[in-house]
Parts: structure tokens; sequence; C-alpha cells
């Protein structure tokens, strides 16, 4: 089963958020529509701005456990590696 490690931004350089999923398209809807109470929502963190896909869902865990214990600015070099203008890269989930 794949897995998604993803971070969120409520803007460039702001407050981040790491998480896992099954079905990264409908966790991030969930995010972006403050479906469930907690850290995205209070915080407006709803911009996807990084993503891994993982065969097993059990690789992406670890993953997110290991980036979640670095520091802020090794997650902010993750980010501009991959999306340097910090834009919303959603649109391409679709493809997924």
């Amino acid at each position: 089963m794949k897995g998604y490690v993803y971070i969120l931004a409520s803007q460039r350089n702001g407050t981040l958020y790491t998480g896992v999923t099954r079905d990264l398209s409908t966790r991030l809807f969930e995010h972006q529509n403050e479906l469930t109470p907690g850290f995205t929502s209070k915080y407006g963190v709803k911009t996807l701005v990084w993503f891994e896909e993982y065969d097993l869902l059990t690789t992406a865990i670890t993953r997110e456990k290991t980036i979640k214990k670095w520091p802020r600015q090794w997650k902010l070099n993750l980010i501009e590696a991959m999306n340097p203008e910090w834009d919303d890269i959603s649109a391409y989930l679709h493809g997924l």
C-alpha cells in the first residue's frame, strides 16, 4: 500500500506541518477545508509545498518521523530544493 509524506505551509517561510497519509488528495482536501480540527486549521496551514511518494506506507511513516525531528532549516532546504518558489503544488496530485 502506497504512502505519502507531505509538508504544508501557511505561507513562504511560514508555519509548517509535516504529515503522512495513504491518500494525499483526500487528506489535502480535509486540511484545506478545515474538516479536521487541529494544528493545520488553527494556524491556516493549507498550501502543499512538498511531498514524496513511497511504495510502502511503513516507509512513508518512517520518513515522516525522521523529517519531524529535523531542524526547521533542513525542512526549508527540502522544500526549496523541490519547490523554490513555494508554489501550491496540489495541481500535481491529479496525476496520482
